[in-house]
């Protein structure tokens, strides 16, 4: 058992939060990604000096990437803090663990839903979707 249960209100008045936080994550995940391509491009196009040099021409990027990724981490962080599990950034997929009829499920949300309506067994995964008998 996890230590937060939802129930489908709770749920759906924590998904306006998630979803700015979700839209965040995105767009730092986006970024990210095109840094590091564009830096494996220039290490790819980058020609050694013969003369060696102590300075790094990729250390800036590389901290820049660091930095970012630590923003990443940040940002899953403040949905395990919330007791949701984030799926899948991109598309956006959030479980909430939830009792229903006595049996522990997950109350489930994919990016583009207005609502949360639907949920799954543990060992179902989206695939397995019901639709909640409260929404």
């Amino acid at each position: 058992m996890v230590d937060k249960i939802f129930t489908l209100e709770e749920a759906n008045e924590l998904l306006p939060e998630l979803k700015e936080n979700l839209q965040k994550l995105q767009a730092l995940t986006d970024h990210y990604e095109r840094q590091y391509r564009e830096l494996q491009q220039k290490r790819l196009q980058h020609e050694p000096s013969p003369v060696s040099t102590v300075e790094d021409p990729f250390f800036e990027a590389e901290g820049q990437l660091e930095f970012m990724r630590i923003e990443v981490d940040l940002l899953v962080e403040n949905f395990i803090r919330r007791g949701v599990m984030l799926k899948m950034i991109s598309p956006g997929l959030i479980d909430f663990p939830a009792v229903l009829d006595g049996e522990e499920v997950l109350i489930c949300w994919k990016e583009g839903e207005e609502r949360i309506t639907h949920y799954h067994g543990w060992n179902e995964g989206f695939i397995g979707r019901k639709e909640h008998p409260e929404a």
